[in-house]
């Protein structure tokens, strides 16, 4: 059997490799950009009516990290400003939200924007990379705010390095604690390290105010004890590796709770019957416990299933009432992207029953919804159960052809698809299949692609396909039925890769299922793979 960290790239390397060629915005890059914002407002108070805390999609925010001081919460972010239509992470300062009274079902908050831009902080950082950092309180009372940056100037083989800034006020504003560069990067301490240096977590341990720093992602995390002055690497350079928390991808969050430490993380640990996520690009939270805060580690499980961005990214804050709460970040904000997010909190219980104190399974919650934009509708494809005849590629997810979702610049999980690159197959099925019998009259398909019609590489538009439908009337097939084609008025469905695909039309059947039949583009043997946002199932009339 594989370890677990083998197993961790070994289902990246799926997800990688298993990329069609020339597939623009496929993989998630960490993006710089040195755009500025035009806003002048650098403070935003408003009322928040539930998760995300700030869903209107004026500004948008990630990588959410907690710290409680006395009677005040304050969660410092990341700023998302990618566009609607950009896959990267355009990320150029840092943001802090506060609320005294952080009820997830709605409370009152204020937003600091632009607490902090990585060159306006460290002399020898690049501008744009404001990625997942954290603030916590010395042992001197004063605020530390550890963060991820690109060096301006570096002979490493990547530029991402961990710097250290102080305040007197966890607002900022703050200085450079370690001017001479970064603490950590792929050359300090020496003999320096082949990794990325991004998601740095901190915890200054209560007992005996010892300093502990993790960090790293793309399945590895390593950790040192810090000196007192908080920016000193203790003992020399050599880094303690965590290999035994089962799916670790990134995002560590570190924390102490009645003697024991735990070690919070996204985990994507992929596959059919995973606990964590059925996607490769997705992740869950899951957490480890230690008895010594440099471990060893023990997994321990998840605690927070996939949330709607394919990052997820936990903050986990005790407020001075002794209630725990968990911050995360979703897309679940007006105008949200997976590279547009929002910060969500919600409450973090545990079960002292359990030894070590097990942490429960956190209950997303989010806003009430607002009543749909286009009100009654003919299509019934999101009542059904969509599934495709053999396993779907470990980066696609089935359950997103009928989740009502067309996405203008879709990453792999926001479609389906039958490209498994040399091996893909020439006749693929998507069925949706309903609890009770529906009425239905038409149908279309949203087609991805981004090889041209024809090709036998990556993802085309199909050579050609047909709609069936079950009819229970029938003797065989399955569900007690025979599949039967429709009679459609057109003489073939149209094969363009559009999100606004036209409906066609059929003579109106009563059955429980319906499937497309997908014969992909190709020669010699080898064939394009087939995608589809969406699949649309229409009743006669709209309910």
């Amino acid at each position: 059997m594989l370890s677990n960290i083998n197993v961790l790239w070994a289902s990246l390397a799926i997800s990688l490799l298993a990329q069609p060629l020339n597939a623009a915005g496929h993989i998630p890059v960490r993006r710089q950009t040195t755009d500025t914002d035009t806003d002048t407002d650098t403070r935003i108070t408003f009322k928040s009516a539930g998760n995300p805390i700030l869903a209107d999609g004026s500004v948008f925010s990630a990588d959410p990290a907690p710290l409680v001081v006395n009677d005040t919460l304050y969660i410092l972010t990341g700023r998302d400003e990618a566009g609607p239509e950009v896959n990267g992470f355009v990320m150029n300062e840092w943001q802090i939200f506060e609320s005294k009274n952080p009820d997830p079902a709605g409370a009152e908050w204020t937003l600091h924007r632009n607490v902090g831009q990585p060159q306006a902080i460290f002399s020898w950082a690049r501008e744009g990379a404001a990625y997942a950092s954290q603030i916590v309180q010395g042992p001197d009372g004063r605020f530390y705010l550890y963060a991820p940056v690109t060096q301006k100037s570096t002979t490493a083989s990547d530029p991402f390095a961990i710097g250290v800034a102080v305040s007197d006020s966890p607002l900022g504003p703050f200085a450079d604690a370690h001017p001479s560069g970064p603490i950590i990067s792929q050359t300090v301490p020496a003999p320096g390290n082949d990794i990325q240096n991004i998601d740095p977590t901190v915890l200054v341990d209560d007992g005996d105010g010892r300093v502990f720093i993790y960090f790293g992602t793309f399945g590895a995390l390593k950790g040192y004890e810090l000196e007192p002055d908080m920016v000193t690497i203790k003992g020399g350079g050599a880094a303690v590796d965590v290999t035994t928390l089962t799916g670790f991808f990134e995002a560590p969050w570190i924390l102490k709770r009645q003697g024991t430490y735990y070690m919070l993380y996204a985990a994507n640990n992929a596959g059919a019957d995973s606990p964590c996520t059925p996607t490769s690009y997705h992740a869950c939270l899951a957490y480890g416990t230690a008895e010594h805060p440099l471990g060893p580690w023990t997994f321990r499980g998840v605690f927070l299933d996939i949330v709607s961005s394919t990052t997820s990214h936990p903050g986990a804050y005790r407020l001075a009432n002794g209630d725990w709460g968990l911050a995360y970040h979703t897309r679940d904000a007006d105008g949200g992207t997976h590279f547009r997010r929002s910060v969500a909190v919600d409450k973090l219980t545990w079960d002292d029953s359990a030894a070590p104190p097990a942490i429960n399974r956190v209950a997303q919650t989010k806003r009430p919804a607002p009543p749909p934009a286009t009100g009654p509708t003919r299509n019934v494809a999101p009542a059904a159960v969509a599934s495709s005849a053999g396993d779907t590629p470990i980066q696609y997810w089935i359950r997103s052809v009928n989740d009502g979702r067309v996405e203008p610049a879709p990453l792999p999980p926001d479609y389906w698809s039958s490209y498994a690159a040399e091996q893909s197959p020439e006749t693929s099925t998507l069925t949706l299949t309903w609890d009770a019998p529906v009425e239905l009259n038409g149908v279309a398909v949203a087609f991805f692609a981004d090889q041209p019609a024809g090709s036998d590489i990556g993802v085309a538009p199909p050579a050609s396909w047909r709609v069936e439908y079950l009819d229970s009337g029938g003797g065989g097939g399955g569900g007690g039925g025979a599949w039967k084609a429709v009679s459609a008025a057109a003489a073939s469905f149209p094969t363009e890769a559009t999100d606004s695909p036209a409906e066609v039309g059929f003579t109106t059947v009563s059955t429980t299922a319906l499937r497309a039949v997908l014969t992909a583009s190709g020669r010699g043997g080898q064939f394009a793979g087939v995608a589809v946002k969406e699949f649309f199932a229409f009743a006669p009339t709209a309910r």
